[in-house]
């Protein structure tokens, strides 16, 4: 089968769009959570906290009828996208056009705001803001489709909307598509927007933060005093290239993908399940022809939301046992849905190529209730590893892990 290496990297956070910037904010123990002075008008919301992207805008970058078709979610995938086409030497390349090239790209949705003009055309039976990009925009492959059209993909398109494992199934499919011959290199990755829907979904459910006076103490994944998880936003790229495509134009490789798993509860729509997030886990290992002992960092999921973070901990202290480093990168950026699979792969693997792991904020006790293992706590942990595990797990019970290998 053949090997699939990482050759691209690129995003946009709510901490920065690059990998320095990032680094020192975490390091520094800021996170990007504030409170939303905006959403008091929103009656019966309870959480007032997010984790937007500051101030981000491509319109001075691109061209009107090249952003027409495009929401913020696909702005932030198309950016991210560019960032990391151009990392990997491959921007204007000739190979992005000649169909051995595919796209394999996810969020939990499209742009929320063109949702109004049809509710206003069902409720009222007219509509001033419905156009001809309203459904594009909002559509769930805005993203994977925006991409292609603006980098002019001819290859095979995989959307990939499965809520909070959108970006990680996007990674797996990606490379799952060049091992079995169907493309040499693949756009892979995913993109969320920020909106008080969003926020609203887990608020019926009880799983939000409402510290709302104090923006810099939530989430905190793993802890014992955590009161549930806060969204955010951003956009994450990752360029997957079959190894000797790579090796023959003399492309930087960032990392291998060597295991990918994905596997369903079957069980409940909102209720997590250790055993077969367990079995996710192994199989990943399987796939990667590994034994546990040579993974040496987790990059957990980490929601901050009760069942979620004790279901996850006792699926990896089940296959790893207590020895195994774990963080949860939700506790800088919050929750960014279908983003968070590929932010978490693109920098969990710029940590393995430092050596450095960011300690999980706000965790403070961790919660008994949680399996042991050796979470990640107060100060960055200096470890030279060769693979790294990176868990996501979503809605409807939807469970990935990637395992990804550094370059030597």
């Amino acid at each position: 089968m053949r090997r699939v290496v990482v050759t691209g990297m690129g995003g946009i956070t709510a901490l920065g769009d690059n990998w320095p910037e990032i680094r020192a904010h975490m390091l520094a123990g800021r996170t990007a959570v504030r409170t939303m002075t905006e959403w008091d008008r929103f009656d019966g919301i309870n959480t007032r906290l997010a984790a937007p992207v500051p101030g981000f805008s491509i319109d001075d970058r691109y061209p009107r009828k090249k952003t027409r078709t495009m929401g913020p979610v696909a702005r932030m995938a198309v950016r991210a996208t560019e960032r990391a086409l151009e990392d990997a030497g491959l921007l204007g390349d000739p190979a992005i056009r000649s169909g051995r090239t595919g796209i394999a790209y996810g969020s939990s949705f499209g742009s929320p705001a063109p949702v109004i003009a049809f509710a206003e055309l069902m409720t009222a039976g007219t509509s001033k803001t419905l156009n001809a990009t309203s459904y594009i925009q909002m559509m769930s492959h805005t993203a994977a489709v925006n991409i292609g059209l603006f980098f002019g993909v001819t290859g095979r398109i995989i959307p990939t909307s499965s809520a909070c494992t959108s970006g990680s199934q996007g990674i797996g499919y990606a490379c799952e598509a060049i091992q079995w011959g169907k493309a040499d290199v693949m756009i892979a990755g995913g993109a969320e927007e920020l909106d008080v829907t969003e926020s609203a979904v887990f608020d019926t459910l009880f799983a939000t933060s409402t510290r709302n006076d104090k923006p810099h103490t939530s989430p905190r994944p793993y802890d014992r005093d955590r009161d549930g998880l806060v969204i955010g936003e951003g956009a994450a790229t990752l360029i997957l290239e079959e190894r000797e495509h790579a090796l023959a134009r003399g492309a930087r490789i960032h990392a291998e993908i060597v295991g990918f798993a994905c596997n369903s509860d079957g069980n409940h729509v909102t209720q997590p399940q250790a055993g077969t997030m367990e079995i996710a886990l192994r199989q990943a290992l399987a796939d990667a022809c590994l034994p546990p002992e040579a993974v040496g960092f987790v990059n957990g999921h980490g929601t901050a939301t009760e069942w979620g973070d004790i279901a996850e901990t006792a699926a990896t202290h089940a296959v790893f046992g207590e020895r195994m480093p774990i963080h949860s990168l939700k506790s800088y950026f919050g929750h960014s849905l279908g983003a968070c699979g590929a932010m978490e792969a693109w920098l969990g693997i710029a940590m393995m190529q430092e050596g450095l792991f960011v300690p999980t904020a706000n965790l403070d006790v961790v919660d008994e209730r949680c399996a042991p293992l050796d979470y990640v706590q107060n100060e960055a942990r200096r470890l030279d590893i060769d693979h790294l595990m990176s868990n996501n797990f979503a809605f409807g019970g939807i469970n990935t892990s990637l395992i990804f290998r550094k370059e030597s």
